[in-house]
């Protein structure tokens, strides 16, 4: 794929609204769109996301009832997915996920890994001062989902795939929901986005706004 192509892509893709319900995305090809999630960076490389594919119908109709920006996807979507980002107890430099991912993920020896937990945690203290509250360890984890939603947007509209990522919804009350149908541990994740896959319906009512590559970048 050369450059052009790359900018088609990112041309091609919108915030589509309504999906044909009648085209489903191939299994490959979500499969595709997943691993480009799943290969995507996170901060210290701790990967604090779980990707959470929404297939029961009934559940997509109770979730309309908390998610006013999803009406239209989940009901036309080909696939919807929800994106948790971990808590506090999950992302603490001390937590077990942490350990855990260091020994068993990245094989770090118990030397590197007492030295990159030492770092961890003067990170978390002093640079961001993310243990100031248990929402703002959330908030960084969720900062580091985007990557992945981002990366997944873009190559589904690489390969003609439409999507939408959604933010109209109430946390509260969709976590609680997803807590009620054991879907969600609050204790260890939240709702960071939700995000639709599909095929458009029709095509955009205008063609991209976008503010000029002056008024966005500065050089010093």
């Amino acid at each position: 794929m050369n450059k052009q192509e790359i900018l088609n892509a990112y041309n091609f893709r919108h915030a589509c609204k309504e999906f044909d319900e009648r085209k489903k995305i191939a299994k490959e090809d979500f499969d595709f769109i997943l691993e480009t999630g799943r290969l995507s960076p996170s901060s210290f490389g701790f990967e604090p996301w779980q990707f959470v594919i929404l297939q029961n119908v009934d559940l997509k109709e109770k979730l309309k009832a908390v998610a006013w920006g999803a009406q239209k996807q989940l009901d036309t979507a080909s696939h919807f997915v929800l994106i948790l980002a971990r808590k506090k107890s999950e992302m603490i430099y001390s937590s077990e996920y942490v350990s855990k991912i260091m020994i068993e993920v990245q094989q770090l020896s118990q030397e590197v890994k007492e030295g990159k937990t030492s770092a961890f945690e003067n990170f978390q203290k002093n640079d961001f001062n993310l243990l100031e509250s248990d929402r703002s360890i959330f908030d960084w984890a969720c900062k580091q989902t985007y990557i992945a939603l981002g990366n997944m947007m873009t190559s589904a509209a690489e390969i003609g795939i439409d999507s939408c990522a959604i933010e109209g919804f109430n946390k509260e009350a969709a976590e609680d929901l997803l807590e009620k149908e054991g879907i969600l541990d609050k204790s260890k994740f939240g709702l960071s986005v939700m995000t639709a896959f599909g095929y458009r319906n029709a095509e955009p009512a205008r063609s991209k706004t976008r503010q000029e590559l002056e008024a966005v970048v500065k050089y010093i």
